[in-house]
């Protein structure tokens, strides 16, 4: 007998029991409204060889559905790069020497909300915000002490930074400079990923078009001078934890990176010069296999994008790499010790789904920053699954799942729905002036909101299975006097740095914002010349405007 009619024979017979005894509930649809099926066959996966070497391939080789490099982690584990910045430059200095000598092996800088909007930490819009939620860093001196006895040619440093990505990345190459490291030995990246700014996060400080043109320059200069460099990290996290869906996530990042790629064709630029540098940042939730499939989607589709729509020859051109990120949305407040379970499975789903590198969240993070020792058992938890639980011994190890394959499909084609929708609109840049992203995400947030306020979405602590009192545990508190402390060193710095070079500098800086060079060498000498990141970004904003969002 056939597979088909002996599908339909279960299927009457599984209907009649469950006439007798009912399932949970009448549907089983995702957060992405994928409706999940009772059972999944070969019916929902045809198996030829043609489909297969179609739409999965091998691993390393197009359409890189099975991952990127061709024998993934049996080659070398992921990146550990648990994202760390609080307080001082000296604090996280301290922070990042104690998490290499635990065995992270990249660093992940985040900084503070006034470095993030390029205002200096003694400016009266930073006054309250110093080293809350990252590091301080305003000049080339916070920056040297930030990187200090940390061998830039050997360790590699993701800077979560976008607005003043350019200023950030100038501090970082000219501490190299000063390290004797040249640049072409520096490898990390930069976020730089200004249109999720616009769509999710806020922290931005320019308008469109300028801040593709910086972050054009950016790509330009680095192909040519610091060629280990990744330009962008194309974000879906914060999209996520703003409240889209995973399919929304995968959709609207892949729609910026299509306009960051036409961007820089308009400029000139020749799509393998500059696409081998591109990266992508992720988010890993609760739905351990709708993320896996939207990992293995994200590939597939960014091949096709590339190979197909902007004629990529290069194969590092097609191959999209990403840093994952688990869900801090996802965190609680309260049972906190759960939440380390939730990052473990998150963490299986990003390794699953063939992360290059991956950042593991601390149980304490939705109460504040994480404690040292947190942040040591989030990063354990990465070492266990890569040492002790053989996910890492074969290549893909869900591929070929009737339900993995066939939820691949499903999140890829409507990720490509929402694509074509917002080509419709005239790209991601129009669909974000005419608010069609913000108002999609708002609405799946809403959406998960009330599912949880109805009890129909189970948050275990939350929701149910409560408990009267929950355990306390040791807080990280920052420093108060914090902001005064960085005033007195930007007071001394400005009393002493070479005034005409100093001056020069940003003159030199105008005027390229006013004509159309590079902006990434006129940066860099201001930063030799000792400017700070406000009074660089002042320049700019002088010259480019600031950004006025429209309200939805």
């Amino acid at each position: 007998m056939s597979l088909e009619p002996r599908l339909e024979e279960w299927q009457r017979k599984t209907e009649a029991s469950v006439a007798k005894r009912p399932e949970r509930k009448n549907d089983f649809p995702n957060h992405s409204d994928i409706s999940i099926s009772r059972l999944y066959t070969t019916k929902d996966v045809p198996a030829t060889d043609e489909s297969y070497l179609a739409k999965l391939g091998f691993p390393g080789e197009y359409p890189y559905t099975r991952g990127i490099q061709p024998t993934m982690y049996r080659g070398r584990f992921w990146t550990m790069r648990q994202y760390a910045g609080f307080g001082s430059a000296e604090e996280t200095n301290r922070r990042f020497r104690y998490l290499l000598e635990q065995g992270q092996t990249g660093l992940s800088t985040a900084f503070d909300l006034p470095t993030q909007i390029g205002y200096d930490a003694d400016h009266a819009m930073s006054r309250g915000e110093v080293g809350k939620v990252g590091v301080s860093i305003s000049s080339i001196h916070d920056m040297e002490t930030l990187l200090q006895d940390i061998p830039l040619d050997k360790v590699s440093t993701s800077m979560t930074i976008n607005a003043p990505a350019a200023v950030l990345l100038a501090m970082y190459l000219v501490v190299a400079e000063k390290q004797g490291v040249p640049w072409n030995q520096v490898s990390g990246t930069i976020q730089n990923d200004i249109l999720k700014e616009y769509v999710a996060r806020g922290t931005y400080i320019f308008p469109p078009k300028p801040s593709m043109r910086l972050i054009t320059d950016i790509f330009d200069f680095c192909s040519r001078e610091v060629p280990n460099w990744n330009t962008i990290s194309i974000s879906g996290y914060h999209i996520r934890e703003a409240g889209s869906t995973a399919v929304q996530e995968l959709a609207f990042t892949l729609s910026n990176a299509i306009a960051y790629v036409d961007a820089a064709q308009k400029a000139g630029l020749q799509v393998d010069d500059f696409a081998p540098r591109l990266s992508f940042f992720f988010n890993a939730h609760n739905d351990f296999f709708e993320e896996i499939a939207k990992f293995r989607a994200a590939r597939r589709m960014w091949a096709r994008i590339m190979k197909e729509r902007f004629g990529a020859k290069n194969s590092k051109s097609m191959q999209l790499r990403f840093h994952t990120q688990t869900a801090g949305s996802t965190l609680t407040a309260q049972q906190p010790d759960n939440n380390v379970v939730r990052v473990t499975v998150q963490a299986m789903a990003a390794v699953l789904g063939g992360t290059q590198s991956l950042h593991t969240n601390s149980k304490d993070e939705a109460l504040a920053l994480p404690t040292e020792s947190s942040a040591r058992l989030a990063l354990r938890t990465q070492q266990i699954l890569a040492n002790e639980s053989g996910l890492t011994d074969t290549i893909d190890p869900l591929g070929g799942s009737y339900y993995v394959e066939a939820l691949t499909d499903a999140v890829e084609e409507r990720a490509w729905e929402y694509i074509n929708y917002i080509d419709h609109l005239g790209g991601a840049v129009a669909a974000i002036e005419q608010g069609y992203m913000q108002q999609e995400i708002h609405r799946a947030a809403y959406d998960t909101q009330q599912a949880i306020e109805r009890g129909e979405q189970v948050v275990v602590g939350v929701n149910q299975f409560t408990t009267a009192s929950d355990e306390s545990s040791e807080l990280l508190r920052v420093d108060p006097e914090i902001g005064q402390k960085q005033a007195l060193r930007l007071a001394t710095l400005r009393s002493q740095r070479p005034l005409q070079a100093h001056k020069a500098a940003l003159q030199k800086l105008r005027e390229t914002a006013v004509g159309e060079g590079n902006l990434m060498p006129a940066i860099i000498d201001a930063v030799r010349a000792y400017a700070t990141i406000g009074e660089i970004c002042d320049v700019l904003r002088d010259e480019f405007g600031e950004y006025r969002p429209s309200v939805f």
